[in-house]
């Protein structure tokens, strides 16, 4: 929960910051030179850059936490028993051997996205975060491209609809 305070709060000050840049962007365009028109220009794109930046990663991690969601439903979520520093952080050995465990499951079943999230924990966990994120994007990818479930013919609904 912690977390996702910060988050909404750090999201709410870029949101502001977006909102002052764009005016002062604004504000240069309105002086009407060609100096200023351009760099106004130039400051309205901070912004929009900015918002992109911060939806992408607002989806990224609402479509990470549905998919925690639904494995932990199935009971597949990765339980955090890693040894620990007297600071708190994970053991580096402790999780690289986790990580060759997941490493190993990904391998055998590649187009899984269950395994694709535990490698994703497993490397968060070894402190590797950009391949963290990879692996959590092939994940959602996997996951987002899967079938939908097909009704039997036994479990379809009638023509009454019952």
């Amino acid at each position: 929960m912690r977390a996702k305070i910060t988050y909404i709060v750090t999201a709410a000050v870029l949101v502001f910051y977006f909102v002052l840049v764009g005016s002062r962007g604004l504000m240069l365009i309105r002086h009407g030179t060609l100096v200023t028109v351009t760099f106004g220009v130039a400051v309205l794109i901070l912004p929009v850059i900015g918002v992109w930046f911060l939806w992408k990663n607002t989806q990224f991690v609402r479509r990470a936490n549905a998919l925690a969601a639904e494995l932990d439903a199935e009971g597949g979520l990765p339980v955090d028993d890693l040894a620990r520093t007297p600071s708190g952080r994970i053991d580096r050995d402790a999780a690289d051997a986790v990580f060759t465990k997941r490493r190993e499951e990904t391998e055998d079943a590649p187009d899984d996205w269950r395994t694709w999230f535990r490698l994703a924990v497993a490397y968060q966990d070894a402190r590797d975060t950009p391949r963290a994120r990879k692996a959590m994007q092939r994940a959602i990818a996997l996951h987002r491209s899967r079938p939908s479930p097909v009704l039997s013919p036994a479990a379809a609904p009638g023509p009454s609809g019952d």
